[in-house]
C-alpha cells in the first residue's frame, strides 16, 4: 500500500490510502501508486498509458461496450484479440463502461475521486455533451491531471475534425519529404505521428504532476496529432524558415548531411551516417581510401552536400567488395555509425537484443521492454494485456461497489460483462 508521493485525493475532505497491484519488482517502479483512468482507444493514448503502466502506474482501461476497436485490427490474433491491441495494453486492468449512459458516467465520476490522471481521446466536445467537460472536472477534482489527445484540437478551421496518422503525415509535409523522385510522396511505414503524440502526452502528464507538487493543483493538457506532426518535422521546418523552400524528395539521402544514406554492399545494404568532417576522414581511412577525406570535393560537409553524387559513386565502388555485417561490425567497433539494413526478425533475435534483455515474456505474452532504463526504479511486467472487461468486478469493488451492485449495473448495461457488443 503506497501513496503517490504525498498525494491528496481529488475530494480534499476524503483522504484515501491507495493500493497497487503487486509488481514483479516490488517498490522498484518510478511512479508506483500513480492512479490513471484511461478512456483512450487505438494507439496514441494506449501507448502513453502503457509507458506509465510499465513504470508502476495503476492504469484502469475503460472501454466502451464495443471495446477498443484495435482488438479487431488483425490478423494475427490471440484468443480473439489482435496483436495490434496486445502490443500497447500490457500492465493495465480493463473494465467495460457505457459512458453514453448516466449510470456509466456516475461510475466514472466515482473512479475519478482518487485518480491522479484522466486521459481520453474523444472528439472535442464529447465530454461537454455528457456534462463532464474539463470545467466540470476541474471543479469537482481540483488535483486531477486531465489529458486529451485529439486530431487537431478543439478550435481553428480543423477544430474537432478527426485525425489519423497517415492523414497527418500527408497534411504536415511528412509524406512530401519522404520517398524518392521515382516513388513520389511516401507514407512512413510506422504510425510515427500517433506514437510520438503518445510520447508527448506522457511528457506533458509528468510535467503536470511535477507542477502539481508545487501548486497543489491539477490542470488540463492537450496534445494533437497535427501539432505533433509539425513538431517532429526537423530539420525540414528549420530549413524552410531560412530558405523558404520545401524539401525535395531525396529518398534515403539526408538534406543536410553527406554521406548519410543506404549503400549497397556485396551481400545486402548498409546505412552509413557521418555527422562531421573528422568522422568522414576516419571513415575514409577505415575503408582504405584516406585520400577521399582530403579531396577538395569532399573535405567539408558543405562540399560533400554539393558533390553528393560524386561521393556516392566512390563509396559504392568501395563497398561492392565488402559483406554488410562484417563491415558494419568493424566500422561500429571503430566508432563509426553504420548498420546493416535488416528485417525485424533479425533485429529482434540479434545478440545485442538478447544481451540487453529487450524482449519480455510471460506465459503466452511476448513484447518489447520499456526503453526507459532506470538504475533503481525498474519497469516491471505485472499484468498481461487484458481481455475485454476482465477486471470489472475487482476494480469496482475497490471503489466500494458490492457484488450485488455490480451485478445490477451489468444487468442495466451500464457496466459490461465479458461479451462485447459487436
Amino acid at each position: 500500500m503506497v501513496y503517490w508521493r504525498d498525494r491528496k485525493p481529488n475530494k480534499p475532505h476524503k483522504k484515501r490510502l491507495m493500493t497497487t497491484a503487486t509488481p514483479s519488482l516490488p517498490g522498484q517502479e518510478a511512479i508506483a501508486g500513480l492512479r490513471v483512468v484511461d478512456l483512450s482507444r487505438v494507439l496514441g493514448g494506449p501507448y502513453c498509458t502503457q509507458i506509465l503502466a510499465d513504470h508502476g502506474a495503476e492504469v484502469v482501461k475503460v472501454e466502451p461496450p464495443a471495446g477498443d476497436e484495435t482488438r479487431d485490427w488483425g490478423p494475427p490474433f490471440h484468443e480473439d484479440d489482435a496483436a495490434y491491441f496486445i502490443g500497447t495494453n500490457r500492465n493495465k486492468r480493463a473494465i467495460g463502461l457505457d459512458l453514453a449512459s448516466e449510470g456509466g458516467r456516475a461510475v466514472l465520476m466515482k473512479m475519478l475521486e482518487t485518480a491522479d490522471v484522466l486521459i481520453e481521446n474523444f472528439k472535442p466536445g464529447t465530454l461537454d455533451k455528457w456534462g463532464i467537460g474539463k470545467d466540470v472536472l476541474r471543479e469537482k477534482f481540483p488535483r486531477l491531471i486531465h489529458c486529451r489527445i485529439s486530431g487537431f484540437g478543439a478550435d481553428g478551421p480543423h477544430g474537432g475534425h478527426p485525425g489519423y496518422d497517415a492523414i497527418i503525415q500527408s497534411m504536415t509535409g511528412m509524406m512530401a519529404a519522404t520517398g524518392s523522385p521515382q516513388s513520389g510522396p511516401t507514407r512512413i511505414g510506422v504510425a510515427l505521428v500517433d506514437i510520438t503524440t503518445g510520447l508527448y502526452a506522457t511528457v506533458g502528464i509528468l510535467m503536470a504532476l511535477a507542477e502539481r507538487e508545487k501548486s497543489g493543483k491539477g490542470q488540463f493538457l492537450e496534445t494533437t496529432l497535427f501539432e505533433t506532426g509539425l513538431a517532429i518535422m526537423h530539420p525540414h521546418t528549420a530549413n524552410f524558415f531560412f530558405t523558404g523552400k520545401p524539401p525535395a524528395l531525396t529518398g534515403n539521402e539526408h538534406p543536410n548531411l553527406v554521406p548519410y544514406s543506404v549503400f549497397p554492399a556485396r551481400d545486402g545494404n548498409i546505412f552509413m551516417g557521418v555527422g562531421n568532417d573528422g568522422t568522414f576522414r576516419k571513415l575514409c581511412r577505415e575503408l582504405g581510401r584516406p585520400e577521399l577525406g582530403t579531396d577538395p570535393r569532399f573535405a567539408r560537409n558543405r562540399d560533400r552536400v554539393a558533390n553528393r553524387e560524386a561521393l556516392r559513386a566512390e563509396l559504392v565502388d568501395i563497398l561492392k567488395d565488402h559483406d554488410s555485417e562484417p563491415l558494419c561490425r568493424r566500422l561500429l567497433a571503430a566508432g563509426l555509425p553504420a548498420g546493416p539494413v535488416q528485417s525485424i526478425d533479425k533485429a529482434l533475435t540479434s545478440e545485442h537484443v538478447k544481451h540487453r534483455g529487450d524482449i519480455i515474456e510471460k506465459d503466452w505474452y511476448k513484447g518489447v521492454a520499456s526503453p526507459i532504463r532506470f538504475e533503481r526504479t525498474k519497469a516491471s511486467l505485472r499484468h498481461l494485456p487484458p481481455k475485454f472487461s476482465q477486471h470489472t468486478e475487482t476494480v469496482l469493488q475497490e471503489f466500494g461497489y458490492t457484488k450485488e451492485q455490480i451485478a445490477d449495473l451489468v444487468a442495466q448495461g451500464v457496466v459490461c460483462g465479458k461479451e462485447r457488443r459487436r
